[in-house]
């Protein structure tokens, strides 16, 4: 398992990168990566935290690409489809996907202090849920795992 987000790393560089992977992902299937969508992704990449569809449209409306609600949820939802971002519910936010097009079973970290997210890859082969789901029958196809607790600078952070 791996996770982005609280570990210090070369975030020009995790930016770019995703931002080549989508481009790449987008024309290998035909998608349309608009402007809107670009910036909405490009807005989610700027920081490991999840944001609202609310922030994400001040950002939009602020540089002239849109400031109807519609413009920031059609984006969000070519995003969570494309496998570029995902939502967190138990914010009722959304963040850009840290293993762009490679997540299988994310689970999400939430720091309850500073609501940074990071993302972990899990895998259901060696777990309780998919013991419990081949014991009862049950094929699992998607699950969302979020955890509340504080991240490493929030811990260390003075009362």
């Amino acid at each position: 398992m791996s996770t982005i987000g609280f570990a210090p790393h070369d975030h020009g560089s995790c930016v770019a990168d995703a931002l080549q992977k989508a481009d790449r992902h987008c024309a290998d299937n035909g998608l349309r990566l608009t402007p809107v969508r670009r910036r909405a992704l490009e807005i989610l990449l700027a920081d490991h935290r999840a944001l609202g569809a609310y922030d994400l449209l001040a950002d939009l409306a602020a540089e002239g690409l849109g400031a109807q609600p519609p413009v920031a949820y059609r984006a969000l939802d070519f995003l969570v489809k494309a496998g570029f971002a995902h939502k967190i519910e138990a914010l009722n936010a959304y963040i850009a996907c840290a293993h762009l097009g490679e997540c299988q079973m994310p689970a999400f970290l939430i720091c309850r202090a500073c609501k940074s997210v990071a993302e972990a890859d899990t895998t259901l082969a060696k777990g309780r849920l998919n013991e419990a789901a081949v014991e009862a029958g049950f094929q699992i196809e998607r699950t969302v795992v979020e955890a509340e607790g504080l991240c490493p600078a929030c811990q260390d952070a003075p009362a």
